[in-house]
């Protein structure tokens, strides 16, 4: 469902389509192209043990909604990103989002040298970068150790930023490991900062809850397992493992029991629902939204009798969601059409296009 996936040289011109870019840099091993192949392509954590270290810049596009879009850069931790030859002014004026992974089981003492080096360049160019640091690997280490190494990376990073007189630099620190959910919700976190319509969607996701007797919602990207928005309510790990949890399930029944004899049809469409009964009296409900997002509901049984009107107040979230896409597509078109424009004005003589003969 990926649009495509392409190894670049440094030479080769970025792409013109307006997208956000989020760059994944860290040292080498730290495990950027695995964290990349778990989130987007369901690669089994245990696969990525075999992968090779990544010797040149991957770009991949991942298209799945007009909420969902945007660019991932994956740069290799071998490469100098200061070589007089390599334009980074270029990669960090369009980057929406910069991650670095520090590998938590290593000495992150070089890690942090780098990333007080990169963060200091990149902010210079592109003051409105998101810097979101991943302090990865975390499954090897005991809760205590966590939490310790947690608070000695983000008091040495952001020492050295005092240090340099750059206080106003806010650095988001994550655990994260590949095998647990942990990745995918840090990955949320980082995605909805380039969603400039979270706060309608957050507040359209609060109007239903609040109407319908749902304790929790998510909105979610069914490809990739990131939520794009949520309520306002605090958001508990294991209620974000449960949604996830329950898309899998329902996909992986789909393929199997809901494609016709010779493979037809797509196992997620607007047909798409679920119901779940935990032993909890809690129920999680799914139900398709577009084509790539889904509504994962946390209700109580006594609130679930009273299903008719949730699925009336769901009918109206979903129309407005559609409403809210419409309204970006016509936006991107409209941006597209004027760069269109400016580009036939910059190659023709005084901006007059040239008549055919």
């Amino acid at each position: 469902m990926f649009s495509f996936y392409s190894v670049l040289d440094f030479n080769e011109p970025f792409s013109t389509e307006v997208k956000p870019r989020i760059l994944l840099m860290g040292l080498r091993r730290s495990g950027k192209s695995s964290i990349q192949k778990v989130v987007f392509h369901k690669m089994s954590p245990n696969e990525t043990l075999f992968l090779e270290s990544t010797n040149k810049i991957c770009r991949e596009d991942v298209s799945n909604s007009s909420f969902v879009n945007f660019q991932i850069w994956d740069f290799p931790g071998q490469i100098d990103f200061f070589d007089p030859t390599f334009d980074y002014e270029m990669i960090f004026r369009g980057t929406g989002a910069l991650i670095f992974v520090i590998d938590s089981q290593d000495d992150y003492m070089e890690a942090l040298a780098r990333l007080h080096l990169t963060v200091t360049r990149a902010y210079k160019v592109n003051p409105d970068i998101n810097f979101e640091i991943f302090i990865h690997k975390v499954d090897g280490l005991s809760d205590d150790h966590k939490i310790e190494t947690q608070r000695d990376i983000h008091q040495r990073a952001n020492d050295d930023l005092a240090d340099a007189g750059l206080e106003k630099i806010h650095l988001s620190f994550y655990l994260t490991s590949i095998y647990d959910h942990s990745i995918f919700e840090a990955f949320s976190k980082v995605v909805q900062k380039l969603i400039p319509q979270l706060p309608t969607l957050e507040n359209l996701l609060n109007i239903f809850i609040s109407n319908s007797g749902i304790e929790k919602a998510f909105l979610f990207d069914v490809v990739s397992k990131i939520y794009i928005a949520t309520d306002s309510t605090p958001v508990d790990m294991q209620t974000y493992e449960l949604s996830c949890d329950m898309i899998d399930v329902v996909i992986d029944i789909s393929c199997i029991y809901g494609l016709k004899a010779d493979g037809a049809g797509t196992p997620y469409d607007k047909e798409s629902t679920a119901i779940i009964k935990l032993n909890n009296t809690t129920v999680l409900y799914l139900k398709e939204v577009t084509k790539f997002l889904a509504l994962v509901c946390f209700v109580r049984e006594e609130s679930f009798e009273r299903k008719g009107l949730i699925d009336y107040n769901f009918h109206c979230f979903r129309k407005a969601i559609h409403e809210v896409f419409e309204v970006r597509m016509k936006a991107v078109k409209a941006r597209k059409n004027q760069n269109q424009i400016q580009k036939t004005k910059r190659a023709t003589p005084n901006g007059t296009p040239r008549m055919p003969v």
